[in-house]
Order: C-alpha cells, then sequence, then structure tokens
C-alpha cells in the first residue's frame, strides 16, 4: 500500500489549493483583495485575528516540512511557512504601515497579483499531486 503521509504533499496541496482559489477569486472580482486589506486596517480586532490564523497556519506549515536540500518542495514549504509567521508578526504589530505598503501595490498591480497568486498555487498543487504519483 502506498503511503499517503507525506506532510509536505499534503501542505503544499491544501494551500496550493487555497491559493489558487484565492487567485481566481482575485481575478473574478478585481478589487476585492484591496477592500480586504481596507476591512482589516480599519479593524483592530480583524487585525489581530489575521494575524493569529496567519501565524498558527504558517507555524503549521512551517513545523510539517523539514529543512532537506535534498527535497526542494520541502525547503519551499519551510520557508512558506517561516513567511507566513513573519508577516503574521508584521500584521499584528504593524498593521498600519504593512497595510499601506499592500494599498498602495494592490491599486496598480491588482490584476497581476491575482494572476501571480492563481499560478503560484496551481504550480504548488501540481508539485503535490507529483508527490502522491
Amino acid at each position: 500500500m502506498q503511503e499517503t503521509h507525506d506532510l509536505t504533499a499534503w501542505t503544499a496541496l491544501l494551500l496550493g489549493l487555497f491559493t489558487l482559489m484565492a487567485g481566481l477569486g482575485a481575478i473574478r472580482q478585481p478589487g476585492i483583495w484591496r477592500k480586504m486589506v481596507e476591512e482589516i486596517t480599519a479593524s483592530p480586532t480583524l487585525q489581530l485575528l489575521s494575524g493569529l490564523i496567519e501565524m498558527t497556519l504558517g507555524a503549521l506549515v512551517y513545523l510539517a516540512n523539514p529543512w532537506m536540500p535534498s527535497d526542494l518542495l520541502a525547503c519551499v514549504m519551510k520557508a512558506v511557512g517561516g513567511f507566513m509567521m513573519f508577516e503574521a508578526l508584521a500584521v499584528a504589530g504593524f498593521c498600519d504601515i504593512y497595510a499601506h505598503i499592500w494599498l498602495r501595490n494592490l491599486g496598480v498591480l491588482d490584476r497581476r497579483w491575482a494572476v501571480v497568486t492563481a499560478l503560484w498555487g496551481l504550480g504548488l498543487t501540481v508539485a503535490a499531486f507529483l508527490r502522491f504519483t
């Protein structure tokens, strides 16, 4: 029986599918990310909850993936988890500054960010499926 407990493959698959769908949603509804960032910036509760959720998910991704230079996907997933935790701290402690940077970039690059996000999600999803075969 084939081993299906490959945490790297599962974290890549789940994060990849979520990222792919988030990117497609933003392509379908231009400006949705700008609105989301504005709502989070306007609410201290949403700032803290967003940071907490991202910190938790980032930690899970980081801890589930070993740093093994021979396993490129595991290294990428560990780096993604580390970035998520760093971003969570930025959101929790400096949301006003951090959101301003995002809002400035989202204005001109909204559709491009959505396409890049969808492609990143597709890449993670494909990489995960290749690990299962």
